[in-house]
């Protein structure tokens, strides 16, 4: 688990550089990639499911994030953008596509509805934690 962790850090951080994120960024960026892949896999751990493990990991990231975006004063894009990035389904993307073109279709169904499921649970991850009051993450003096 540990070793995920550090290649979702390393994954997330090469992503910000392509992503042209401020330089002293990076690590932080790597840290919300990391914290939303260890928040997925624990949620594995403790059996909720696939798919909700992925809703775990998008809203603990995205509280995350927001946390980041304050306390850093920049948009909260810079670290949502790049730290989502371990969660994204791109295997089942192209085996979506792979079997759809090779005419498997029962297949290509069955990724596609489990890649759009959690396209849904990562979007509606964010739309929670993107629901949480603002002041809640506002420094106070």
């Amino acid at each position: 688990m540990i070793s995920q962790g550090l290649v979702a850090l390393i994954g997330t951080i090469s992503f910000s550089v392509l992503f042209s994120v401020p330089v002293s960024e990076y690590l932080y960026c790597g840290l919300a990639g990391m914290i939303g892949w260890l928040c997925y896999l624990g949620g594995l751990a403790l059996g909720v499911g696939y798919t909700n493990s992925i809703f775990i990991g998008a809203l603990v990231l995205t509280i995350f994030c927001r946390f980041l975006a304050v306390k850093r004063k920049l948009p909260l894009t810079v670290f949502l953008i790049c730290g989502i990035f371990p969660l994204v389904p791109g295997a089942g993307i192209y085996y979506t596509a792979y079997y759809f073109i090779t005419n498997q279709h029962s297949l290509a169904l069955t990724k596609g509805l489990e890649t759009f499921s959690t396209a849904v649970m990562i979007a509606l991850g964010i739309v929670f934690a993107l629901a949480i009051p603002h002041t809640l993450f506002k420094r106070t003096k």
